[in-house]
């Protein structure tokens, strides 16, 4: 290769590189524009999104717009009287001459006093008809509801019921009052949100968020032996003034009834009432003004394999532990350690199965109940009763 050939072939690739210079040149002039356009997502420039395009609310809100309103406060008011006040005219034993006389010096008869309580309630009705727990309003003289926009109103009892902690109260002045829908606690599913609203300590319209940690909790296993409900479990805060109010869905649908907070061990567990199970007492009591519960006469247990050995190889069912002289479950033959397996051909996994089934069922029909004893299956017929009817 001569000299000219050399230095034309030197032109030629620079002339090449130039090329792919200009080219680099190019494209990176494009990426520096395009990246001013479009910062990356890591760029703290994006993050400041157009406030329109942001949900102001959460779902929580959301749910109080649904049904916060129709939250009430409910104010009670009983009158104390001593059990001996009234036997003596009254201020008698405040004379002088009549502690003279009969040497009662010093004696005093404690005078009536006025005692007041609160709790909390939803509206459920366009009538006016609020539910609340029984020991909110119990034995009470005068009740006052309080509602969101400031107005107070005197409440009537329609009916309580003790059993479930449960009452309704209607309203006597005319609406229109706010609403909350009603849910279905049947399709509850643990680790579901759940929202606490009420008026603890007098603090009205608060919330507290947790979500449902378990279904179905046997009001036994909590010490309680004169309620008769299985409850739901929930970490929503439940505080003292709480009762009453309502447990809310993350749609704002009532799922529950709030009614205790358990201290102690395993304080910071609250339990509210299934809506289901309200719905059936509230339709009862305004109906009638007592609410029917349907029972068989036995207590339940689901330790399967400490009560018996020969159910050893049973996973699930509800075992009868006690049976209650002169009920139905006494009559229709049932056992302690039959094990029940199953009522009118469903079956039977636990104690609040039985439960849940007999409240269901009504009262004029005959349950179909399958149980196991012995490993020998039989089906034994029985018919429910009121609990109010049972005859010791």
């Amino acid at each position: 290769m001569n000299g000219l050939d050399a230095k034309k072939l030197l032109i030629g690739s620079l002339k090449i590189d130039h090329q792919k210079f200009l080219k680099i040149f190019v494209l990176v002039v494009l990426f520096a524009f395009n990246f001013r356009l479009n910062p990356p997502l890591h760029s703290g420039e994006n993050l400041l999104i157009p406030p329109q395009s942001l949900n102001k609310q959460s779902f929580v809100s959301q749910a109080l717009n649904i049904s916060g309103n129709a939250v009430v406060t409910i104010e009670t008011e009983r009158k104390i009287i001593s059990s001996r006040e009234g036997i003596l005219p009254p201020g008698i034993l405040n004379d002088p001459y009549f502690e003279r006389f009969f040497g009662l010096k010093g004696l005093q008869i404690p005078r009536s006093r006025i005692e007041k309580g609160q709790g909390s309630g939803v509206i459920f009705s366009k009538e006016g008809l609020i539910l609340t727990n029984a020991h909110v309003i119990e034995k009470t003289d005068q009740l006052i509801v309080g509602l969101s926009d400031g107005r107070r109103v005197i409440g009537k009892v329609v009916g309580q019921d003790s059993l479930t902690d449960l009452a309704v109260i209607k309203l006597k002045e005319k609406g229109p009052w706010p609403t909350a829908p009603l849910g279905n606690s049947d399709n509850l599913k643990v680790g579901d949100w759940a929202i606490a609203v009420g008026n603890p300590f007098g603090l009205q319209n608060t919330v507290t968020l947790g979500i449902i940690s378990n279904l179905n909790r046997d009001v036994s296993q909590l010490g309680i032996s004169d309620k008769r409900v299985d409850l739901i479990q929930t970490d929503a805060a439940i505080n003292p003034g709480n009762s009453g109010g309502p447990l809310l869905n993350s749609f704002g649908e009532v799922i529950g009834i709030n009614t205790l907070v358990r201290s102690g061990p395993g304080a910071g567990l609250g339990f509210a009432i299934p809506i289901n199970r309200a719905k059936k007492i509230a339709n009862d009591l305004i109906t009638t003004g007592r609410a029917k519960h349907p029972m068989i006469g036995v207590t339940l247990s689901s330790n399967i394999k400490q009560k018996s050995d020969f159910l050893s190889q049973r996973q699930s069912g509800a075992i009868i532990t006690y049976v209650v002289p002169n009920s139905p479950a006494e009559k229709g033959g049932l056992k302690i350690n039959d094990l029940i397996i199953s009522i009118n051909n469903e079956r039977i996994s636990n104690p609040a199965d039985v439960v849940k089934t007999i409240n269901q069922n009504n009262l004029k029909s005959t349950l179909k109940i399958k149980i196991l004893r012995e490993n020998i299956e039989y089906l034994k017929n029985i018919k429910p009763i009121d609990i109010y009817e049972l005859k010791l």
